[in-house]
């Protein structure tokens, strides 16, 4: 088993592969570097980027899938701009979609249901 270095927030949250944090429970994710340098200078940049965060560099090893063995955290990760933007634009749409949608409960529809039920009552019965 070999020894490799991840970044852990306050929260517990890893930096991943995909520059985003993540929670560790699927370790595959995390972003790792045989070198602690390199987890230095990924460091001193996140924090640049974010004074709110207080990290530290981790030396943790691979199990035997290659992935680093760490600890998930229970402290949901927070949602992207990104995932915000697109998770208000799905709820806009779906709010669309039922403005638009006609009301099949509404009286109009139940007098026009009963207007036809009549009708083919009347033709039935000529």
């Amino acid at each position: 088993m070999s020894e490799v270095f991840v970044i852990r927030n306050q929260h517990g949250h890893y930096w991943g592969k995909a520059k985003a944090w993540v929670d560790g429970a699927e370790p595959r994710t995390v972003m790792r570097t045989g070198h602690r340098d390199e987890a230095t200078n990924t460091l001193v940049e996140l924090s640049a980027k974010d004074i709110e965060l207080r990290g530290e560099i981790m030396a943790v090893v691979l199990g035997d899938k290659g992935e680093p063995m760490v600890e998930a955290s229970d402290i949901p990760v927070p949602l992207t701009p990104e995932q915000i933007a697109a998770e208000e634009a799905t709820r806009h749409a779906v709010e669309q979609a039922e403005a638009e949608s006609p009301d099949t409960d509404s009286p109009a529809s139940e007098i026009t249901d009963t207007a036809e039920d009549s009708h083919e009552v009347t033709d039935s019965g000529a």
